[in-house]
């Protein structure tokens, strides 16, 4: 299969599985009120926290919270738009905001606090935007000359340290994270922040995710960017557990980018029982664009390069040695999550949750929030699936004869991508492709019309693992990977069992609804990726933030355990509540939840962790 084959094959795949809408046909008309999207309340992202809860407040419990579930649901994410009179431009750079669920003997408080950081207090000194953001420009100050900014360019503390995305462990200590190297060392009963790392400080790296992996033996690794000799590399990180994890960090081995000047945007990375996955898409961040929007003060978000004609890259490193032991090939597309990698059969599994390009990253600028209800293409931009990649170990590199049989079946009849004979779907999930036939028009193959045109053992699918409809096929240059859609469902921020499945074989993940013109886009999503269906909870007006399973004591299944979420209101008049739902997470049903009434609003948060001795 040749690569311009192949990549016809996928956008063909991707337009069917992401353009099409799964929700209600309705969404993308104007409602009596002039509104696009009416089942969705933009405004919870908009929200800015005005005064901290620090002492913890008591709320009303309703239903049966388990009493053996206690401990703390400690979650991150954007706290204030605000800086004096001034605005930040983007999601991502609102100053962090910390929030607390205190569970104990069936009772939860509520608390939130800011991430003390550096920039907070440089913001809040001046009254204004002085540290520049993903999204938003600093004001310039009148006494650094162009000399001055280019000598700062690549010290980490010329940048921002709002750790305002996740929140993990390291040892028996939680941290704050972002995409830059600092870290902040908060106390997870009083939220009070207690420390701040630079990771730069410890090993040779100027960036890592905002998504480490924490093994079951308490070792940490993270994917992060170095600068060698030739060039960008990318980075595994491993944090030793013990009393000095950062003072013992190391790299473990680099990776070269794909490209010297423009090393990819990396928001997390898979780890299995044998090897590191790096899934390097072609989000690139222009090195030379970075320089000239610092010393033109630009933000960040001006240095991202999207190169949708160049192929996502998925490089497996083997853990023990360090060394690359294959690169596969897919369509482009854009990703922030990872849902789970792990071996099986000679295979490796990714699953991901997907985008067909990075539209959505625009889609969380705080015009592109404040004006969703009068743009009928902001639900496209923000539709995204769960893809099953399957990457089949010691496949060769050469190209087959099989396959340059099929080129050229393919060319005598001028069609542009494999048959769906080739394909193990259903005919009715794919009736909607069409090919290109020499004539030019259009046409929609019939069952008799395929089998006279192709041999189904022309395409030989390398991937032999059972019970998934992923695929990948050997070409010119490489394996490319053909990916099966786990649920039509858009999922963000997924969770799985992750302190027994993490990197191993599993069933089940949570997400919430990317779906902004979905009846309900508040809902929780339970996906069964051995069975692909799905099970949800939602509620009018209600709107989850990252679910996070819970394992009951001494569990019996994966799923044997409880599912906790932070809700806010839609609303404006609702923006001072918050609550805590807790969910079987077997049956995605409600067991209690405990509502809290604020002195001022809560915004939406991002992704946390339970500490199960914070009480």
């Amino acid at each position: 299969m040749s690569a311009r084959v192949f990549k016809s094959f996928m956008r063909d795949f991707f337009a069917v599985n992401y353009d099409e809408q799964r929700a209600d046909p309705e969404a993308t008309r104007l409602d009596g009120n002039g509104r696009y999207y009416p089942n969705c309340a933009s405004d919870v992202w908009l929200r800015s926290c005005e005064r901290e809860i620090v002492e913890p407040i008591e709320g009303h419990a309703s239903g049966h919270i388990p009493d053996w579930l206690n401990g703390s649901l400690l979650r991150n994410g954007p706290g204030s738009w605000k800086v004096g009179e001034m605005s930040f431009g983007h999601l991502f750079d609102c100053s962090a905001l910390l929030h607390r669920f205190a569970i104990k003997n069936g009772r939860v408080t509520y608390q939130n606090r800011f991430v003390d950081t550096q920039t907070l207090q440089k913001n809040r000194a001046a009254q204004r935007i002085v540290v520049t953001e993903f999204g938003t420009a600093a004001v310039p100050d009148p006494c650094h000359s162009i000399f001055d900014k280019f000598g700062a360019i690549f010290k980490p503390d010329n940048g921002t340290d709002n750790s305002m995305i996740s929140i993990y462990p390291f040892g028996d200590q939680y941290y704050t994270l972002t995409e830059t190297p600092f870290m902040h060392r908060i106390n997870p009963c009083t939220l009070a922040t207690e420390a701040r790392i630079c990771t730069s400080d410890f090993v040779g790296i100027i960036n890592h995710t905002s998504h480490p992996h924490v093994l079951p033996s308490g070792t940490v690794y993270n994917l992060g960017i170095s600068m060698t000799k030739s060039g960008p590399a990318y980075a595994i990180i491993c944090f030793p557990n013990g009393e000095h994890m950062f003072e013992d960090a190391h790299v473990v081995t680099t990776l070269p980018c794909r490209w010297k000047l423009h090393p990819g945007y990396m928001h997390t990375f898979g780890l299995t029982e044998h090897y590191f996955v790096i899934v390097e898409q072609p989000m690139s961040v222009s090195l030379t664009e970075y320089i000239k929007a610092q010393l033109s003060n630009q933000h960040l978000a001006a240095c991202l390069k999207w190169y949708e004609d160049k192929p996502t890259l998925f490089h497996l490193i083997e853990r023990a040695s360090g060394k690359l032991v294959q690169t596969y090939e897919s369509e482009a597309f854009f990703y922030l999550h990872i849902i789970n990698a792990y071996e099986q059969d000679g295979h490796v599994v990714v699953d991901i949750c997907s985008y067909k390009n990075p539209e959505m990253i625009n889609c969380m600028y705080l015009e592109a929030i404040a004006n969703m209800q009068t743009n009928p293409n902001y639900a496209q931009h923000f539709r995204g699936r769960p893809l099953r990649f399957v990457l089949p170990l010691g496949a060769g590199s050469s190209c087959s004869s099989s396959k340059r049989r099929l080129v050229k079946s393919l060319s005598l009849v001028g069609l542009t991508a494999p048959p769906p004979t080739l394909l193990k779907h259903s005919a009715s999930q794919y009736a909607d492709i069409t090919y290109m036939a020499t004539n030019g028009k259009q046409e929609t193959p019939t069952k008799e019309s395929k089998r006279a045109r192709y041999d189904e053992d022309d395409c030989v699918n390398l991937v032999t693992l059972r019970n998934t409809q992923a695929e990948a096929y050997q070409g010119a240059t490489g394996i490319y990977l053909r990916p099966e859609m786990l649920c039509d469902w858009g999922c963000e921020t997924p969770r799985i069992y992750y302190e027994r499945h993490m990197g191993k074989n599993y069933r089940y993940f949570y997400a919430i609804s990317s779906d902004v013109d979905a009846q309900n886009p508040g809902t929780l999503i339970k996906v069964d990726v051995v069975s692909k269906t799905c099970k949800t909870w939602c509620e009018a007006n209600v709107y989850p933030s990252e679910p996070i399973f819970v394992a009951a004591p001494q569990p019996q299944s994966e799923d044997d355990g409880v599912i906790l979420a932070s809700m806010v209101v839609g609303g404006g008049l609702n923006d001072c509540y918050v609550g805590l739902i807790v969910l079987c997470a077997k049956t995605m049903t409600e067991l209690g939840r405990c509502d809290f009434h604020t002195n001022g609003p809560v915004p939406k948060c991002l992704h946390g962790w339970f500490a199960p001795n914070a009480v």
